[in-house]
C-alpha cells in the first residue's frame, strides 16, 4: 500500500478472472482508484461485455470483488505511461507476481496488452485470448488494453474480446 493509502491490488482468494495490467498508472495512484483516467475504457467494458450488472466506476473498484473478478499489476510501481516500463523490470517482477497468483489462485489471470507476458516469457509470440501454457496454476488469456491511449482497438472489438473471455471463464 503507498503512502496515500492507494493499493493497485484488488484481490481476494479464488476469483474467477483476475485483469492484470502492466503497471499501475500516476493517475490511478494519485486517485487512489484502478483505471480512473476517464479516457479509460475498463470500466464500461467490463459492464458491456458482462462482467458486472452495472457499470462500476473506479471508485467502487472494491465491488468487483462481488463479481467474482479482481484487479492486479505485473509491476507495481506507477509511471505516465506503461512505455517507461522495460523487459528487464517485467522480468524481475515475474518471480513476486507469479507467487501473487499463487497465493490468490485465479482460475484466469487475463493480461490487459501483450507486453508484460511477453516480457516475462521473454517471447514475442504471444497471441490474444487464451495461451497455450498456464502462469502459476491460472489460466493466461490476453486481451486488448482498454486505455484511452490504445486507440488500435474500437470499444465493440474491446467489448467482444472480454465477452470471448467470459463466455470462456471456467464455472461462469
Amino acid at each position: 500500500m503507498r503512502s496515500n493509502g492507494y493499493d493497485p491490488d484488488v484481490l481476494a482468494p479464488g476469483l474467477d478472472v483476475v485483469f492484470c495490467g502492466v503497471n499501475p498508472a500516476a493517475s490511478a495512484a494519485a486517485d487512489g482508484h484502478n483505471f480512473s483516467s476517464a479516457s479509460n475504457r475498463f470500466w464500461p467494458v467490463l459492464h458491456l461485455a458482462g462482467f458486472t450488472d452495472t457499470r462500476l466506476r473506479a471508485q467502487d473498484e472494491r465491488q468487483l470483488l462481488t463479481y467474482g473478478c479482481g484487479i492486479t499489476a505485473v509491476v507495481s510501481r506507477p509511471t505516465s505511461t506503461a512505455a517507461e516500463i522495460g523487459p528487464e523490470e517485467f522480468r524481475d517482477a515475474k518471480p513476486s507476481f507469479e507467487a501473487k497468483m499463487r497465493r490468490y489462485r485465479p482460475r484466469v489471470v487475463a493480461f490487459l496488452g501483450k507486453r508484460a507476458l511477453s516480457a516475462m516469457l521473454s517471447t514475442r509470440d504471444v497471441d490474444w485470448g487464451r495461451q497455450p501454457t498456464d502462469l502459476a496454476g491460472s489460466i493466461a488469456w490476453v486481451l486488448p488494453n482498454p486505455s484511452g491511449l490504445n486507440r488500435g482497438f474500437t470499444l465493440d472489438a474491446l467489448v467482444r474480446a472480454y465477452a470471448d473471455l467470459r463466455a470462456a471463464v471456467p464455472g461462469r
